[in-house]
C-alpha cells in the first residue's frame, strides 16, 4: 500500500469511527503523523478536509493517553496556514489550552507548538488566549523547566507574539517576567534565542510599569553584559543583538525613575558601560552611548555630576571622529547630549573655560542639515545667560560667516531658523556694541529683521528684543539696514495686527522706543504715522501694553 493509500485508509477509518477506542485510533494517528513528518504534499489539507478535526478535539478534551500524540498531529498540521482556521472552528484551541497545565514536558511542548502555530498572526485568537489566562502559565513553564530548550523556545515565541497586546502586558506586570527573561538571556545558546528575548523585552519595555520593573530586576545590566561579550566580533547576528540591546537600554532610560536608578549618581554599572560605548569602534554603540548620555542629562544634578566625571571630552572626541563624512546620527546624538549638559549655568562657564566652544566649532564645516541644526541649538544653549561666551562667539568672524550661510539655507527652514536665533542670542546675552558691529558687518541684521516676522511667537520676540538692544547700544551699525528693510512700517504692521500676540507687540514697542531716540529713524516713525498706531494701543486691554504705548507716544510727540 502506498503512503497516499495508507493516509486515505487511516482518514476513512477515523471518519467512520463512532467510539474513541485508543487501541483502534493509535495506528491511524501514527499514519497521519508519519505523512505530516515526511512532508507529504497536501497531507495537512487532506486531513483538515476529511472531517476528523472534531474527533481530534474529542480525544484532547477527554485527556486520553493519545492526547500527546494528537497534539503533535495538530502542531504538524498547523504548519500550513490554510488549515489554521478549520482548526479554530473545530474548537482545537479551546481544548488544547487546558493541556498547558500538564506536568508532562512532551505534552507541554506539543501543545505549545500547536497553539502557537494555529494562533500565529491571528490577533483575535491571541487576545482570547490572554483572556483565558495563558500568560502566567507560560511564565511558570519557563520557570519550572528552564533547561528544556525546545520547550523554553516555544514559550518565549508565544510570549513574543502576545507581548504587543495591552492585556498581556498587564498580566506580565504581575509576574517576575524580567527575572525569567534575564536568566534565559544569560544562558541563550544562540542568536535566535537572544533575538526573541530582546524582542519581548523591547515590546514590554514600552510600558512604564514594566520599564521600572526591568531596571529593578537588573535587565539593563544583563543587556550591557551581553553587549560586552559580543563586542569586537563581526558576526552579523551578534552585531544585530548589540544594536537591539543598546537601543533597548536607551529606551529604558526614558523613564525618569528608571534612568536615575541606572545612573546611580555616576557610579552605576550601566552608566559606566555607556561611557565606554562612546569610545567604541562600533558606530551603533557610539550612537546608543550618545543617546543614553542625553537621557541621563535630563536634570541639572546629573549634568553637573557627569561634567565632573569627564563625559564632555569623550563626547567632543566622538564628534570630531565623525565631522568629515561621518555618521550623521552619531553627530546629532552627540550634540543633543552636549546641549543637555550645557543647560546648568555652572556647566556653561566650565565649558567655556575648558575650551569646549573652540572644539565644537570644528563641526562648522559639516554639510549635513540635521547636524547643522543641532550644532546651532547647542551653541545657543551655551550662550544662554552667559555674557562672556556670547562675547567670544559673537566676535568670531569665521563662526558668523558660517552662520550667515545657514541663515540663507533656503531648503532647510529649521537650520535657517536656528541660525537666526543664534544671532539674536549673541546680541541679547552679550549686550555688546562690538558684537552688534560684528553681526552687522557679517550682514546679519537683515536676517534678524526677517525673523521678526516669523510665524513663531518665540522667534519674533527673540528677534525684536535683539534688534531693540542693538539699536539702543550701537544705532550707527544698524541704521542703514533698518532703513533698507523699512523696519518702521514692519513694526506698524505688527502693532496693528488684530490677532498678534501681546508679548510680540510689547517687544515691538521696545524697538519703537529705541528707534525714537535716533533722528533719522524717528522721522521714519513719524512718516508711517506711528503716533496713530500708538494712540490706539493706549486703550489696549493689557495694562502693561497700554502703559508702554502711552509712554512712547508721549516721547514721540515731544520730539515732533
Amino acid at each position: 500500500m502506498t503512503d497516499t493509500e495508507s493516509l486515505s485508509v487511516a482518514l476513512q477509518a477515523l471518519t467512520v469511527s463512532t467510539e474513541l477506542i485508543e487501541e483502534e485510533l493509535k495506528p491511524h494517528l501514527d499514519t497521519l503523523l508519519a505523512a505530516l513528518l515526511d512532508k507529504k504534499k497536501d497531507a495537512a489539507l487532506e486531513i483538515s478536509r476529511s472531517g476528523i478535526l472534531p474527533t481530534l478535539a474529542q480525544v484532547l478534551e477527554r485527556r486520553s493517553n493519545l492526547s500527546c500524540q494528537v497534539a503533535l498531529v495538530v502542531a504538524e498540521m498547523a504548519r500550513e496556514a490554510a488549515v489554521r482556521e478549520p482548526c479554530i472552528q473545530a474548537g482545537l484551541v479551546k481544548v488544547l489550552v487546558p493541556h498547558l497545565n500538564s506536568n508532562n514536558e512532551e505534552m507541554l511542548l506539543n501543545t505549545g507548538r500547536a497553539i502557537g502555530r494555529i494562533c500565529f498572526d491571528n490577533a483575535y485568537q491571541q487576545d482570547q488566549l490572554v483572556q483565558s489566562g495563558v500568560i502566567p502559565r507560560l511564565v511558570t513553564i519557563i520557570t519550572d523547566f528552564p533547561e528544556n530548550d525546545p520547550l523554553v523556545n516555544v514559550c518565549l515565541l508565544a510570549l513574543c507574539n502576545l507581548a504587543d497586546i495591552d492585556s498581556a502586558r498587564v498580566a506580565l506586570a504581575d509576574q517576575d517576567i524580567a527575572g525569567v527573561l534575564t536568566f534565559q538571556l544569560k544562558r541563550a545558546p544562540d542568536a535566535e534565542r537572544r533575538h526573541v528575548i530582546l524582542e519581548i523585552l523591547g515590546s514590554l519595555g514600552e510600558s512604564d510599569a514594566l520599564k521600572l520593573q526591568f531596571v529593578e530586576s537588573g535587565v539593563p545590566e544583563a543587556l550591557s553584559e551581553m553587549i560586552q561579550t559580543l563586542q569586537g566580533g563581526s558576526d552579523a547576528h551578534d552585531l544585530c543583538s548589540i544594536k537591539i540591546a543598546s537601543n533597548l537600554i536607551v529606551s529604558l532610560l526614558l523613564g525618569d525613575e528608571s534612568m536615575q536608578k541606572c545612573f546611580g549618581e555616576g557610579s552605576g554599572l550601566v552608566y559606566r558601560d555607556v561611557l565606554s560605548w562612546l569610545q567604541s569602534s562600533n558606530t551603533q554603540l557610539q550612537l546608543s552611548g550618545a543617546l543614553a548620555i542625553a537621557n541621563f542629562a535630563r536634570n541639572d544634578s546629573n549634568c553637573v555630576k557627569m561634567f565632573d566625571l569627564g563625559v564632555v571630552p569623550h563626547l567632543l572626541t566622538l564628534l570630531e571622529k565623525h565631522v568629515d563624512e561621518g555618521d550623521v546620527s552619531v553627530q546629532h546624538a552627540g550634540l543633543s547630549a552636549l546641549r543637555n549638559l550645557a543647560i546648568p549655568a555652572s556647566n556653561k562657564v566650565r565649558m567655556l573655560e575648558g575650551g569646549v566652544t573652540e572644539r565644537i566649532k570644528t563641526l562648522l564645516r559639516s554639510d549635513m542639515p540635521p547636524v547643522q541644526f543641532k550644532l546651532l541649538g547647542t551653541l545657543r544653549m551655551m550662550v544662554d545667560g552667559q555674557e562672556e561666551t556670547a562675547l567670544v562667539l559673537g566676535g568670531d568672524s569665521t563662526l558668523l560667516a558660517r552662520v550667515m550661510e545657514w541663515c540663507d539655507a533656503k531648503d532647510h527652514a529649521g537650520v535657517r531658523g536656528e541660525a537666526s536665533r543664534l544671532l539674536a542670542a549673541l546680541i541679547r546675552h552679550s549686550r555688546s556694541p562690538e558684537v552688534v558691529r560684528a553681526v552687522a558687518k557679517a550682514d546679519g541684521i537683515p536676517h534678524l529683521i526677517s525673523m521678526a516676522t516669523s510665524e513663531h511667537v518665540i522667534m519674533q520676540n527673540e528677534a525684536l528684543v535683539a534688534l531693540a538692544i542693538a539699536s539702543a547700544i550701537n544705532i550707527d551699525c544698524v541704521q542703514a539696514a533698518f532703513m533698507d528693510a523699512q523696519v518702521c512700517g514692519l513694526l506698524k504692521n505688527l502693532l496693528e495686527d488684530p490677532v498678534g500676540a501681546v508679548e510680540v507687540k510689547f517687544s515691538a514697542l521696545g524697538l519703537v522706543c529705541s528707534l525714537s531716540n535716533d533722528g533719522v529713524l524717528r522721522d521714519q516713525l513719524i512718516s508711517v504715522n506711528m503716533a496713530e498706531t500708538l494712540s490706539k494701543l493706549t486703550n489696549h486691554s493689557s495694562s502693561k501694553l497700554s502703559s508702554q504705548a502711552t509712554s512712547i507716544l508721549s516721547t514721540l510727540s515731544e520730539s515732533t
